[in-house]
């Protein structure tokens, strides 16, 4: 595969950033919004040739070097006998895990999965041969969060963390079973032929950074170390993290995804050296005129000449109202800047 992402992924020198978003597939595009009409979030996760289209749209429409598939952070969850319901407020648990009897003893059912391996299939028999395709998994410690998120629940957050807090061995168990369940789902989406797997860790920083690396880390890098078993390069996204993210090294993952409270030069200096950086563009400045976008873009012709091994992408990802038109802009900016490398 001839790709810039897949080159910078593996060390090789670019003449410029590779660059995707996070939440590419759909949120912000007028061709997406246009699918909405007819179909509703599920549909169009759980039919394999809508997956593939919207995984896809990006690609013509804003012209990014990637796709990363269509899909949801909540399927392991739904595959370990949570009930989830996509609804116009975002998707809730019907028996969240909080109201079970015997959390730990959830039972994981793989065949939940199998459509999400059919999609990837269909993405890779419509895409062109040299565009990577990104697959992803919700990092262990968001995962968990979620699971407590019934109907009705404001906060659900606070309430599993307390739960972690009060509850340990169970919780312990719980994240266990996440686990061995995201591993499988890893496997399998590099077996049916992703060619990177990024670990979205959203909620890393709902609790202190120490307690992260002690509880959670271990976690995260079995699940990263999956797609490694088949060659498949990992960037990990522990947003939040702060100065946790000095304690990150290439045993964890290949590439580290920076969010956007963290300046980019500053966590390049507290990042391991041999681990390649992603990030890390507040997607507010998106709200600002082209003239503020350019002088931010600007601001990073420096530190994009001095490290090749960088890939321009979000510190989160887009939010819905943002204009589709400004991206591309961004997009075409980021390709044909001078980046005097």
């Amino acid at each position: 595969m001839k790709s810039l992402l897949i080159e910078a992924l593996n060390g090789k020198d670019t003449d410029r950033p590779p660059i995707w978003f996070m939440r590419q597939a759909g949120r912000i595009l007028p061709s997406y919004m246009k699918l909405k009409e007819t179909y509703s979030f599920h549909e169009l996760m759980n039919d394999r040739k809508l997956a593939s289209k919207v995984t896809l749209l990006p690609i013509k429409d804003l012209e990014v070097d990637a796709a990363i598939l269509f899909s949801d952070i909540l399927v392991i969850p739904n595959a370990l006998g949570l009930d989830l319901e996509f609804k116009k407020t975002g998707p809730i648990f019907n028996n969240p895990i909080n109201e079970l009897s015997k959390p730990s003893e959830l039972i994981f059912n793989p065949n939940k999965l199998d459509y999400i391996y059919n999609n990837i299939e269909q993405v890779i028999s419509d895409k062109d041969e040299d565009l990577p395709l990104i697959g992803f998994c919700g990092g262990p410690l968001t995962v968990f969060l979620f699971m407590f998120k019934g109907e009705g629940v404001k906060d659900f957050r606070k309430n599993a963390i307390k739960y972690l807090y009060s509850n340990r061995e169970e919780s312990v168990a719980i994240l266990e079973k996440i686990t061995i369940s995201s591993i499988e789902y890893v496997k399998n989406q590099c077996k049916a032929g992703i060619n990177v797997f990024q670990l979205f860790e959203t909620y890393c920083g709902a609790i202190p950074y120490e307690l992260y690396i002690d509880l959670i880390m271990p976690y995260s890098k079995r699940i990263l170390n999956a797609a490694r078993e088949f060659n498949c390069p990992t960037i990990f996204f522990p947003k939040d993290i702060g100065n946790g993210i000095s304690m990150i090294d290439n045993q964890i993952c290949d590439f580290v995804s920076v969010d956007w409270h963290t300046p980019i030069e500053h966590a390049r200096k507290a990042l391991n050296k041999k681990v390649g950086i992603q990030g890390n563009m507040d997607p507010r400045i998106f709200y600002q005129d082209y003239k503020e976008i350019e002088k931010y873009l600007d601001s990073l012709t420096n530190f994009g000449s001095q490290n090749k091994n960088w890939i321009f992408n979000l510190g989160h990802g887009f939010l819905p109202d943002i204009d589709h038109e400004k991206v591309k802009f961004v997009v075409n900016w980021i390709k044909e800047n001078n980046w005097n490398r």
